[in-house]
């Protein structure tokens, strides 16, 4: 039987980590800071941000929420950046996504300066990334490495196949597993026999963003399954298709009219030698690397 890898315990392991950092640099008269910028109101988005706001609590950094109107301009955007790369006891900056479509997301993520991109997405972390040098890395590829290193699943000499080629996941997740020494392939969905490359991995990493996408027959019988992706599902035929026969996952579906399923069809999981769940694999890992990226830019910005 597969073994399932917990990502909840996993992130509350970093989480308490992390705590223990904060209370060292309080020793010395340091506080990080994540300053979380939500445009508008999207009830998906407000409830994430509400939670990385309370997890800094929790874990005793300061955190400020910062919600501009859904009217606001790519100027009044650029000019609210600027001011939090100039105010010192913020170390990292956070752009909630998606932003009202009159914003310049590019330009204004650009804007952040590196040293407080706490979410790894500016050009210039991304090239340090990929150059091996010390940056802050994407929270969800991060995420993902943290869970084999802890997990106890090898990398080093792995054939690591990798679903996906988003510059916030499915590339930086390729370079993080490079650099732990994986012979690394990136597919997506123009690749050719798709499946006769992902049943060569030892691990598989799908982040594509489709439901059920890997399928059994796309799994080496064994191999580490690493599934990104969040999918709600609320048609009733979709459902069907993955959970047929699942009587837990069917009596919550009724009762909320959705359930969420990643990129690998559920079925591929019992090929698997070891997996992460949807939900509670990957997604908890998310927030817990937020929290530590804000603690390492807090210390890189003061050369510890």
């Amino acid at each position: 039987m597969a073994r399932v890898l917990d990502g909840a315990a996993i992130a509350a392991e970093i989480k308490s980590e992390v705590a223990q950092e904060v209370k060292l640099l309080a020793e010395q008269g340091i506080r990080p800071g994540l300053a979380a910028v939500l445009v508008g109101h999207v009830p998906a988005s407000e409830i994430y941000v509400r939670s990385k706001v309370k997890t800094c609590g929790e874990l005793g950094l300061f955190s400020e929420m910062i919600t501009p109107p859904e009217t606001v301009t790519t100027e009044e955007m650029l000019a609210l950046v600027a001011d939090l790369n100039a105010r010192e006891e913020i170390d990292g900056i956070l752009i909630q996504l998606p932003l009202p479509p009159q914003v310049n997301a590019k330009l204004l993520l650009d804007s952040v300066v590196p040293e407080k991109d706490v979410d790894g997405f500016h050009p210039v972390n991304a090239g340090r990334l990929q150059a091996g040098r010390p940056a802050l890395a994407p929270c969800t590829p991060a995420g993902v490495v943290q869970i084999l290193k802890r997990s106890g699943i090898p990398i080093s000499g792995q054939h690591a196949v990798v679903v996906g080629r988003s510059d916030i996941v499915g590339k930086p997740a390729s370079m993080l597993l490079l650099h732990e020494n994986a012979t690394v392939t990136i597919c997506h969905s123009k690749t050719r026999d798709l499946g006769a490359i992902t049943r060569q991995a030892d691990i598989l990493v799908a982040a594509i963003g489709r439901a059920g996408f890997v399928t059994p027959e796309m799994v080496k019988p064994g191999a580490t399954v690493i599934d990104v992706g969040i999918n709600r599902i609320t048609d009733l035929a979709e459902f069907e298709k993955f959970f047929a026969g699942d009587g837990k996952r069917a009596e919550i579906f009724s009762k909320r009219g959705s359930t969420i399923v990643g990129d690998v069809h559920p079925k591929a999981f019992e090929i698997a030698g070891a997996y992460t769940p949807v939900p509670g694999g990957v997604g908890p890992l998310t927030i817990a690397m937020l929290m530590s990226n804000t603690v390492r830019a807090a210390r890189m910005r003061r050369g510890l």
